[in-house]
C-alpha cells in the first residue's frame, strides 16, 4: 500500500468514523485487536517481548492476557483518534482524569514552561487536547511522514489546538522548541521513549538497557525548564463521569514529580543521568498498567542488529548524523 493510499484512508477515517455508533467503533476495534493477536504477528510477538521484559514476573498465561489487552488498548487509542475530532470539550473532561497536575500547574500559572517526558502509552493525543484546554498551549514535535500522511496528521493534531514543530535533521528542531519554550506559558510533551538513532541516550530499562531520545531532557536542561515525566494510562468509568464521557473508557494523566536538571550549585547535571531518571519514573509506573504501553517495535538493545548499534555508536563519537 502506498503512502497517498494511507493517508486518504486516514482522511477518510477522520472525516467519517466519528459519525458512526460508539458502541459499533469500540466492537470493531476490539475485534480487530483480538485478529490481529491471534495471528501473532510480527508487532505482536514483539510487543509480548517487551512486556515481558518490562514485566517478567508474568508467567505465559498472564503474559499473553497481557498482550491481548495491549492490543485492544493499542487499537482503541485509534479508534478514539479517528473519533476525537467531534467531542465536545465536556466529554473531552469527563475522559481524562489528571493526578499530581499541581506539579505542573505550579510552572505555567506563573507563565514558565514545563518539558513534559512521555512514552506511547494510553492516548496522548486525547492527553494534548485536554491539557491545551486545561493547563497550557500545547507545543510538540512531529515525524515528517511520507506523501500527505503527515499533512494529514497536522491537521488533526492542529485541530486540537496542538502546535506541531516538524522534526528536521540536523538541529533545526531543536533551535525551534528552545525558541518556542522560551514564551511561556506552555508545555512541550515529547515522546521519547525510543530513539534508535545515533544521537539516542542508553538507558536501563527494568533491568535491560534500551536507547531513549534526548530531547526532554536536553530542552528542560538548555531552557532551565521544569522537567516532568508523565504517565497515561486507560481505566474502567462507572455511573455519571462514564455518561458524561459517552465511554466506559476514561484516561489517567500522571504527572510524575519533576525531575532536577541542574545540580545544588546550579550546574547542569549529565544529560545521561537526567534522562536515565525520567526513565525509571515513567516505566515503574508503566509496570503498574503495562497494557497500555504501546511498544510493537523494537527498543531494547538485544533486539537489534549489534553491527548496526556499533555503526551508530561509532557516528554519534565522531558527532556525525544519524
Amino acid at each position: 500500500m502506498s503512502g497517498l493510499r494511507t493517508a486518504d484512508l486516514y482522511a477518510f477515517a477522520w472525516r467519517n468514523v466519528r459519525r458512526l455508533p460508539d458502541a459499533l467503533v469500540r466492537g470493531g476495534a476490539h475485534l480487530v485487536a483480538d485478529v490481529v493477536w491471534a495471528l501473532r504477528l510480527s508487532g505482536v510477538r514483539q510487543l509480548q517481548s517487551n512486556l515481558h521484559r518490562l514485566r517478567p514476573d508474568l508467567d505465559p498465561r498472564e503474559l499473553r492476557r497481557c498482550s491481548r489487552a495491549g492490543m485492544r488498548s493499542y487499537l482503541r487509542y485509534f479508534a478514539e483518534a479517528f473519533q476525537l475530532p467531534g467531542w465536545t470539550p465536556e466529554r473531552i473532561a469527563a475522559r481524562v482524569r489528571p493526578v499530581g497536575v499541581e506539579r505542573v500547574t505550579r510552572v505555567t500559572d506563573d507563565a514558565g514552561t514545563a518539558v513534559l517526558a512521555l512514552g506511547h502509552s494510553g492516548n496522548w493525543d486525547l492527553a494534548g487536547a485536554w491539557a491545551g484546554a486545561h493547563i497550557a498551549p500545547v507545543l510538540t514535535v512531529a515525524e515528517k511522514l511520507p506523501d500527505g500522511l503527515y499533512e494529514e496528521f497536522l491537521a488533526f493534531r492542529s485541530g486540537l489546538g496542538i502546535e506541531i514543530v516538524p522534526f528536521e535533521k540536523g538541529g533545526g528542531t531543536f533551535r525551534t522548541l528552545v525558541r518556542k519554550a522560551r514564551t511561556g506559558p506552555r508545555i512541550v510533551p515529547l515522546l521519547a521513549d525510543r530513539d534508535l538513532s545515533a544521537h539516542g541516550v542508553e538507558v536501563t530499562i527494568a533491568g535491560h538497557a534500551a536507547r531513549v531520545a534526548a530531547g526532554p531532557a536536553a530542552l528542560a536542561s538548555t531552557g532551565s525548564h521544569e522537567l516532568l515525566p508523565v504517565a497515561i494510562h486507560y481505566e474502567r468509568l462507572r455511573g455519571e463521569r462514564r455518561r458524561a464521557a459517552g465511554s466506559p473508557w476514561g484516561l489517567v494523566v500522571e504527572f510524575l514529580p519533576a525531575i532536577p536538571t541542574r545540580d545544588a550549585d546550579g550546574r547542569r547535571r549529565p544529560l545521561d543521568l537526567v534522562t536515565q531518571e525520567w526513565v525509571t519514573a515513567l516505566f515503574d509506573a508503566y509496570a503498574r498498567h503495562p497494557e497500555d504501553w504501546h511498544m510493537l517495535q523494537k527498543v531494547f538493545l538485544s533486539d537489534l542488529d549489534a553491527d548496526r548499534l556499533a555503526r551508530q555508536r561509532a557516528r554519534a563519537s565522531e558527532g556525525a548524523p544519524s
